[in-house]
């Protein structure tokens, strides 16, 4: 699935990443090290790692707040070497929001247009439809103190929006919002970057803002990208130990090959404790990490035979979710699984700790990734 040059697709890419590198240092490791990327025209784009893992120092590397050591980035076919922030069809949505306490929510969304001395009647045609847009209309002559935090959230973006560039950079826009709030947003700013059809590329360090918001995403780990692809891709085909544990929950099971025919590996598991039967290919012998979701773990109360890989265990934890419930279950040799279901599944409800259950999952359930 990867390529040397993440979503290069054909054709001109709007936005193109080439090899770029940025130290703060002369002798630590590089914030950003060696990075191509390149989006498409009108993608909703997330950038997602931990702290500390270069996604942010890129996203000011292409608004211009800072120039790269090494390699170049073309927006819209133009090289950007050189040129300032203000000189680039590029604005930048805050994490703050910095808006302005004594200004009306109008007043902070046209400050842009108004320091380039637009004319008035555009400036104010252009803010009201912006502010219909994200549905702030009636709120135009409100100050910030008197706004919700979604509604804060929605000013700022407004004013990013109002002044038409072609790429719109989210730095962790929702987190300043409550949970309920921020799944709320995650689909108004979809509903918006579809209607206005502008780039948008996004920071953030959330996992399920990237995978419900975004149609790609690319994964950084200490300055490069781990892995870059679609939400279902990333999550169901793992490239890494690293990526799997990142993006939602997974059980991470170690062995060795035992034996291989007609696609099937039989694997000592070292977690288990028994011979587990996968899908894949291997050479006998070899060291295998295994990656299983949580939700691809058949549970049972009974022992059956027609369950693959079973495994003998007792409920440690369990979680009630609403539409799903999680648990772990303890194996007979100590280790732990981890289980997830949804709550109509016949012979489940009402799972609790110290249950005993027997617990299995499919062989092409389990996904072999780089240690």
């Amino acid at each position: 699935m990867n390529s040397a040059v993440p979503g290069n697709h054909g054709g001109a890419p709007f936005l193109a990443i080439e090899r770029v590198t940025k130290r703060f240092t002369a002798t630590g490791p590089a914030a950003v090290d060696d990075v191509s990327l390149t989006v498409g025209r009108g993608e909703f784009f997330a950038l997602l790692g931990p702290s500390g893992c270069g996604k942010t120092t890129l996203l000011r590397m292409l608004a211009g707040f800072a120039e790269p050591d090494e390699g170049r980035i073309f927006i819209d076919g133009a090289d950007m070497a050189g040129v300032p922030p203000y000189a680039r069809a590029v604005n930048m949505m805050f994490q703050s929001y910095a808006l302005f306490p004594h200004m009306s929510v109008a007043a902070n969304v046209g400050f842009g247009l108004k320091q380039e001395k637009l004319a008035r009647a555009e400036i104010d045609r252009r803010v009201a439809a912006v502010l219909e847009l994200v549905r702030l209309g009636r709120l135009a002559e409100r100050k910030p103190a008197q706004l919700s935090g979604g509604e804060k959230q929605r000013v700022a973006l407004a004013r990013a929006l109002v002044k038409e560039p072609k790429l719109l950079l989210l730095d962790e826009p929702l987190a300043a919002l409550d949970r309920k709030l921020r799944e709320e947003t995650r689909f108004e700013l979809v509903r918006i970057q579809q209607r206005v059809g502008i780039t948008f590329l996004m920071v953030t360090h959330d996992q399920d803002e990237a995978m419900s918001m975004a149609g790609r995403i690319a994964v950084m780990r200490d300055g490069r990208i781990a892995q870059h692809g679609s939400p279902r891709e990333i999550y169901e085909h793992p490239c890494s130990r690293f990526v799997a544990d990142f993006i939602g929950g997974v059980n991470l099971l170690t062995g060795r090959v035992e034996a291989s025919a007609d696609g099937i590996l039989s694997v000592a598991c070292a977690e288990t404790g028994s011979l587990l039967r996968v899908a894949g290919a291997g050479a006998v012998g070899a060291d295998i990490t295994l990656a299983v979701r949580p939700e691809r773990i058949i549970l049972a109360r009974q022992a059956d035979a027609s369950l693959p890989n079973l495994l003998s265990g007792t409920v440690r934890a369990a979680a009630f979710r609403g539409e799903a419930s999680s648990c772990e279950v303890t194996l007979a040799n100590g280790a732990v699984l981890r289980a997830s279901f949804a709550n109509d599944v016949a012979g489940l409800r009402g799972l609790a700790v110290g249950d005993a259950v027997w617990a299995g999952f499919a062989p092409d359930a389990a996904v072999a990734v780089e240690p």
